[in-house]
């Protein structure tokens, strides 16, 4: 009987990897030509040649992205973006969570119900609008940072997590004499390392890739993030040329194509970047709660 499972679940296991390793290769094949086609010449790219390896391999189109002004200028708004709107948005959600997590605040229920009502439903879009333009923040970045400061989804999750933490540690805390701030500081957040870094990849990634706020928010091209002027660069071919950098014209004006691939593959690395340093919480954070002492 032994043997009998054993043998199954190893061929279970096998099955397993191999399907998973297929699926992970069949998501990984389009992004390889990408970064095919943005070592690839532009006479190649408009010839369809390309496919996962690079054809006529040059750096051209790199060297264009990193001349491209408003290319950077979108990156740089990207980055402003992703860092000031994640630090706000693990402040905001765990500043809430945390007093509605204890039993002894009283209105707790009353919190919690609010912010799920807004999972449920949520505001129309000219309501939204109107108020970003009542609060001046159009055409700014913290149109695509203030509205989203709390998110609903996120605050469960913050907040299930604080509930498990042995109320013992906070009773000792104020013991010896710790106000609610201190002990957050100094107890709550030390022990949250998993849950704040899950949900501040989650954050970021979506700060990293907001698109319909900027559209609706920002009409500047000096404000706008890198999604948005991927979308220009796109639907309209927007490239901009540097009148001192006569060797990209060509390029810009017969095949873009290799210039909005080495774009996408700029805007892609930060994140893939991050990831590796906060795996370990990551998955940690993942199975918060799923085993019960």
């Amino acid at each position: 009987m032994y043997g009998t499972i054993s043998k199954s679940y190893k061929t279970f296991n096998a099955f397993n990897i191999l399907f998973l390793t297929l699926l992970g290769l069949i998501m990984f094949l389009p992004f390889l030509n990408v970064i095919a086609q943005s070592f690839s010449s532009s006479a190649a790219i408009t010839e369809g040649k390309v496919s996962f390896l690079p054809v006529d391999f040059t750096l051209i189109n790199y060297q264009y992205v990193f001349s491209d002004a408003s290319i950077w200028r979108a990156f740089g708004v990207s980055v402003f973006v992703t860092i000031a709107g994640t630090l706000i948005n693990l402040v905001a959600t765990a500043t809430l969570a945390y007093p509605v997590s204890r039993p002894e605040y009283v209105g707790r229920r009353i919190v919690v119900l609010m912010v799920l009502i807004t999972m449920i439903f949520s505001a129309p879009l000219i309501p939204n609008f109107l108020l970003i333009k009542n609060l001046h923040m159009m055409n700014t970045p913290w149109a695509l940072i203030i509205p989203g400061a709390v998110s609903a989804f996120n605050f469960f999750v913050m907040h299930s997590f604080f509930k498990q933490l042995p109320p013992e540690i906070i009773d000792s805390a104020r013991i010896d004499g710790c106000g609610e701030l201190r002990i957050m500081m100094k107890m709550v957040l030390p022990l949250s390392k998993p849950v704040m870094a899950s949900l501040g990849i989650f954050y970021a990634v979506g700060h990293w890739n907001a698109y319909m706020s900027a559209l609706y928010y920002i009409d500047q091209p000096k404000w706008w993030p890198l999604q948005v002027k991927l979308k220009r660069m796109f639907e309209t071919d927007d490239i901009s040329i540097d009148p001192s950098a006569s060797q990209f014209t060509d390029l810009a004006h017969t095949s873009p194509e290799g210039i909005k691939m080495a774009t996408i593959i700029i805007a892609t690395l930060p994140i893939i970047m991050i990831y590796p340093f906060l795996q370990r919480h990551f998955v940690k954070g993942l199975t918060l709660g799923a085993v019960k002492s």
